[in-house]
């Protein structure tokens, strides 16, 4: 008896609109998700734990493409394993970004109340700066939630709030205490815009056109010419440096020449640091402006002066003071060329310069009194868990990266001259005394607190922690510390990686992620890397807006390989919508067709959804596979094709003469497309969660039931079926070529015509010959079949076609004269390798193996194909 299921038609009704309408779901399904606590996870359950703690944005901006990416595969990896059963953790946050925000507040207090920060003073000044938090603040986290961050809103941290202010007074004092932080002059990469002392991570370098000047000190034989990027650093130079080996100036050392402008002598030194290749072989020495000149200085116990404030003017007494530092370079050089001490000037010099990340202000090396972390031993031991394992980085060609940069780190200066941030916790007594005092500790009466604050990256570099309670042992300490991963660009390596490797293994023990996953930068389609400047960028909240969250995270994931750049454009956003229609569409069309999910599969089941079936767990097992290793891209690729080619191209259309013919075998595929749809929505529904958690809960009756897919099993390998996928695999080769030869020919696909199938035993496909020949209509050849074409689908498998009256002679001809030339081309190549004893001498068996093959398949394509020219004549 055939049941109602059996005998639903494509005509039945679904409860899904034509058309998918991301802004009729997005903001519904998000809402939905929070309510019903889909991400919250617990410290008590006795479920693996994984999390991943989000690198927090700043606070003072939005959502740009790179958080757009890096979001996306966050989510997607915890997302992935939720549905694994674990207790999954995907923990949102913000950072105070000292510099950015300050330079924020102060732009926007001058600009509408014509106030610097001094003129309201600190204390008002922090509390403005926290009203401008508290204002945009839910902009940054509205984003997160547009693009779809299934975070757990409940665990939110911001690293100024109470908590992490007290986990960093507590790392200070511990570093302090362990003699691992201390104050000292050193040369620090110094913000004349930002007024404030930057880090090296801090300091990006840039090719500038600048100038190199030479010029002479000293006169006569007793005169040395030096070089220099940086004319009017020459009136804080104390010395002229040359290498000891160098016989030119051997008779020079112990002298001294004369600082034009200053009256200043300063002494000839050798020092081992000076290239005597480099220039004259000669430098000056400006302890105060330069790192290296620092050092040589420390060495020869050279005086360190500062010839330039804060704001890089020029405070050195005599014609230059009061001049901006490039006002005064220009005015030097000037000067110098009136005495002529100018021995060479060389414009435009191409060299590299350090600009400040924020502003891009040209750095100013500088001696500065600062807090530094020593970073010798926290190195080697972020190091070291990478070494020994205990971290993996992926991929693993980016491990050369990462300790090139831990195994050179120089100490770190941490204080900032800035209002916003975490004050240091260092009190000073009116007779010098210093005092590290710790939460709930006060200091002495009359000391005075640093002025400073930390740096952002020190507050940032204790995030793996600080977030679930730290210094405290909490419940979710214990559960999530180490988190399952770090998942960022390779580009915040020096900025953050390293830091919260430092302070992991340094206060905790342990390494704070097991892998780090490092993923490429976006570039636009042309190759460019993004900038405001190029104005190549792209807005992911535009993108929401026109094609939706999925879109957008589909075309970010589908570009995301380990350690490559990637390609973001608006092309491939569409394609990406157009994945997002045509799921919308498969699914709908299964619907209608009757698709269910009731009940076990059924066991006698046809090749096709055999082979289904097969390719679906194959589809499973590369997901899990690529996803293990965090090759992103590659599984979108696999599950797009199995989606595409496998299910929508031939899967649906290889089942409707199934559904058409009814009875128990269309049950059974009904079943079938309706296991198949679930697991495809499952395995996609990380990566794009609206659409698909719309499309499931339609599918399996689940919003009635209150479920989600956010919750639901992650699909398991049920096995597969390499007899069926061969099978098929010939059957879609075979309709293929038919439905080429009829194109060819210009006949109709739905003309019948007379073929005898020959081989169909040899590939599995004999009980199918039926179930083919309606799908390419073609008769059976009856008596007196003269067939006048043949069609070679493989060396088992053949069709032969009477199209007497059907077919146009002479295009036939084409095409076999066509396909003649091409396996005479093959044949000539294959020969051509197998007669060159050099390659054969050379080549590896089965590589021989092959092309002795291809020979093969070439003579018997010649023979075939020369019998049907002959037959057409």
């Amino acid at each position: 008896m055939v049941t109602d299921a059996a005998k639903k038609t494509p005509d039945m009704e679904t409860h899904l609109p034509k058309t998918y309408a991301p802004v009729e779901v997005e903001a519904r399904r998000y809402a939905k998700w929070v309510a019903d606590g889909r991400f919250k996870s617990a410290d008590d359950s006795d479920r693996d734990p994984y999390a991943i703690v989000i690198p927090p944005p700043n606070v003072t901006g939005q959502l740009h493409l790179g958080h757009a990416l890096n979001h996306t595969l966050i989510d997607w990896m915890v997302r992935r394993e939720r549905m694994r059963g674990k207790e999954a953790l995907f923990l949102p946050g913000t950072d105070h970004a000292g510099i950015s925000t300050q330079n924020v507040v102060e732009r926007q207090l001058a600009d509408k109340e014509g106030l610097s920060r001094h003129d309201l003073g600190r204390e008002a000044f922090v509390a403005k700066a926290w009203e401008w938090k508290d204002t945009y603040h839910e902009r940054i986290t509205s984003q997160m939630k547009k693009i779809g961050d299934g975070v757990d809103w409940d665990r939110e941290r911001f690293t100024l709030d109470e908590g992490l202010s007290s986990a960093v007074q507590t790392m200070f004092k511990r570093m302090y205490d362990d003699g691992m932080i201390y104050r000292a002059e050193r040369i620090i990469n110094w913000c004349p815009r930002c007024m404030t002392a930057l880090s090296d991570a801090e300091v990006e370098h840039q090719d500038d056109a600048g100038e190199l000047v030479s010029m002479r000190y000293g006169d006569g034989d007793e005169s040395i010419v030096v070089a220099t990027t940086r004319l009017e650093t020459m009136l804080g130079d104390t010395a002229v440096a040359v290498h000891p080996d160098d016989e030119r100036y051997r008779h020079l050392l112990g002298t001294t020449v004369e600082v034009p402008f200053t009256g200043r002598r300063i002494p000839i030194v050798a020092d081992a640091h000076v290239d005597p290749e480099f220039g004259t072989g000669a430098v000056k020495v400006t302890p105060a402006h330069d790192p290296n000149d620092f050092a040589i200085g420390q060495r020869h116990h050279l005086d360190s002066i500062l010839i330039m404030d804060e704001r890089g003017v020029i405070t050195a007494h005599g014609p230059f003071q009061g001049l901006d530092r490039f006002e005064a370079r220009s005015a030097i050089a000037a000067a110098l060329r009136a005495e002529g001490r100018i021995v060479a000037e060389k414009r435009p010099y191409m060299h590299a310069v350090g600009h400040c990340e924020r502003c891009d202000t040209t750095v100013e090396p500088r001696l500065s009194l600062q807090w530094f972390v020593k970073v010798a031993s926290l190195a080697k031991m972020a190091g070291d868990a990478v070494r020994n394992g205990e971290t993996k980085i992926y991929p693993p060609e980016m491990e050369k990266r990462y300790f090139s940069w831990v195994d050179n780190l120089l100490d770190w200066c941490i204080s900032r001259q800035l209002w916003w941030g975490h004050r240091i916790p260092i009190w000073y007594g009116p007779n010098g005394e210093e005092v590290c005092v710790g939460p709930g500790e006060e200091a002495p009466e009359g000391y005075v607190q640093d002025p400073d604050v930390l740096d952002t990256w020190f507050s940032s570099g204790l995030w793996p922690f600080s977030t679930f309670g730290w210094p405290e042992e909490t419940p979710a300490l214990e559960k999530f510390y180490p988190t399952a991963a770090l998942i960022t660009g390779w580009d915040i390596i020096f900025f953050w990686v390293v830091r919260m490797m430092m302070f992991g293994t340094y206060a905790m023990g342990k390494a704070p992620f097991s892998e780090v996953v490092l993923h490429g930068l976006l570039r636009d389609k042309n190759g460019v890397k993004m900038s405001k400047t190029l104005g190549n960028g792209i807005d992911p909240l535009e993108v929401v807006d026109q094609y939706g969250a999925d879109a957008l995270r589909f075309m970010l994931a589908r570009e995301a390989n380990p350690g490559a750049d990637g390609i973001a454009s608006i092309e491939l956003t569409e394609l990406s919508r157009n994945f997002c229609n045509k799921l919308w569409n498969g699914t709908r069309f299964a619907l209608m067709s009757g698709a269910t999910v009731e009940g076990d599969l059924p066991t006698d089941l046809s090749l096709i959804d055999r082979w289904v079936l097969s390719r679906l767990s194959k589809t499973i097992e590369a997901t899990d596979a690529h996803l293990e290793q965090y090759e992103f891209a590659k599984t979108i690729d696999v599950l797009f094709h199995f989606a595409k080619d496998d299910v929508f191209d031939w899967y649906l259309e290889l089942t409707k003469p199934v559904l058409a013919a009814g009875g128990q075998r269309a049950e059974d595929t009904r079943r079938v497309i309706g296991h198949v749809f679930d697991q495809l929505l499952r395995l996609l529904h990380p990566v794009i969660p609206f659409v698909t958690e719309e499309l499931w809960l339609t599918l399996t009756g689940g919003e009635e039931r209150g479920d989600s897919l956010t919750v639901a099993a992650w699909p398991a390998s049920a096995g597969t079926d390499e007899d069926a996928e061969r099978a098929v695999a010939a059957l879609q080769h075979l309709v293929t070529e038919v439905r080429r030869f009829r194109s060819d020919q210009d006949l109709k696909q739905s003309l019948p015509l007379p073929a005898r199938l020959s081989g169909l035993d040899a590939v599995g496909l004999a009980d199918e010959e039926p179930f083919i020949r309606g799908l390419v209509k073609l008769e059976p050849a009856g008596e007196g079949f003269a067939p006048t074409a043949e069609l070679a689908v493989s060396d088992e498998l053949s069709v032969a076609l009477d199209t007497s009256g059907s077919i146009d002679v002479d295009a036939e001809r084409a095409r076999l004269d066509k396909a003649l030339k091409a396996a005479e081309k093959e044949l000539a190549g294959a020969e051509g390798k197998l007669g060159n004893e050099a390659f054969l001498s050379k080549a590896p068996d089965n590589v021989v193996d092959k092309i002795k093959a291809r020979k093969a398949t070439a003579e018997a394509d010649i023979a075939r194909i020369t019998a049907q020219l002959e037959r057409l004549a």
